[in-house]
């Protein structure tokens, strides 16, 4: 039997009250709540506050660039398609400097979970407006309001035909372990958007604001989350409230099964030869 403290890792180094707390604990229920080992799970992640997770976690990691998450957690799941791959990060690593990866790693359809925790502003480098600010919120870098729209990533990700999209919130541990567990048992590309607050930069979006702005999707029972145009209109409503729960759903060809170098079996399973890299490395001198 699988429990949450055989996940236990280091202590964590976030801010008291940090809705990251929340999500790491999350997670652990999740795993230990589908009974996948330690050993089965790696969890990839770039730069920032959120980036830290896998650090905290007794599993396999992979710590990498800033916005580079879902990259390396592709490959990895593509050379090991046995592990449970996860990408975990913030929304300016994810939707700023890994904005790009976030619309190819949707149109690709990997194998791959990726949770983002979106407190929609910069925690680690001390409280820049970040991709997902709402308009006119006032930060060091926008001392007069933030004057552009904000990214939507459930959006855009019910846009490019994502296979699984969601949205909830640290407010709800028993609503976020679900949503995790959903997206864990998918086959395909599963992005989970975690509303979370950041208790020193971000004094608007704060976790009573997010309880009150938010209901449950699957309340409205003429909701279909395989009817696409309707997901995508229930992804834009945010300024009167904003859903969270399954808002997308959608059967896709996993990437893996695209790559005939796969049919074969897992790139991991085969031997390789230990080359001698000594006359390649004389090379460049």
């Amino acid at each position: 039997m699988v429990t949450v403290m055989d996940y236990k890792g280091i202590d964590t180094t976030w801010c008291p009250g940090c809705g990251n707390f929340a999500i790491i604990n999350g997670l652990k229920q999740a795993l230990a709540g589908l009974e996948i080992q330690p050993h089965e799970v790696v969890i990839c992640s770039g730069v920032g506050q959120a980036a830290k997770l896998p650090l905290y976690m007794k599993c396999n990691a992979f710590n990498g660039l800033h916005g580079r998450t879902l990259t390396y957690a592709t490959g990895v799941q593509l050379v090991n398609p046995g592990i449970k791959t996860i990408a975990v990060g913030g929304d300016g690593d994810g939707f700023a400097e890994g904005g790009n990866h976030f619309l190819h790693a949707i149109r690709r359809n990997p194998d791959v979970a990726y949770f983002a925790h979106n407190n929609q502003v910069y925690g680690l480098t001390k409280g820049q407006a970040s991709p997902t600010s709402d308009h006119g919120f006032v930060t060091v870098t926008t001392p007069e309001g933030v004057y552009h729209g904000r990214f939507n990533p459930a959006a855009v990700a019910v846009a490019l035909n994502a296979g699984f999209v969601a949205r909830t919130h640290t407010g709800d541990m028993e609503h976020m372990i679900k949503m995790m567990q959903l997206a864990l048992r998918h086959r395909g590309f599963a992005f989970v958007e975690i509303m979370q607050p950041c208790v020193t930069y971000n004094k608007v979006n704060t976790l009573k604001w997010y309880r009150e702005k938010s209901y449950d999707v699957s309340a409205d029972k003429n909701f279909d989350p395989a009817d696409r145009q309707a997901a995508f209109k229930k992804a834009l409503e945010w300024e009167e409230s904003f859903p969270i729960g399954l808002l997308y759903k959608a059967e896709r060809t996993v990437m893996s099964d695209n790559i005939p170098a796969l049919k074969a079996g897992a790139l991991s399973a085969k031997p390789s030869a230990v080359r001698d890299v000594r006359r390649l490395i004389e090379s460049f001198r």
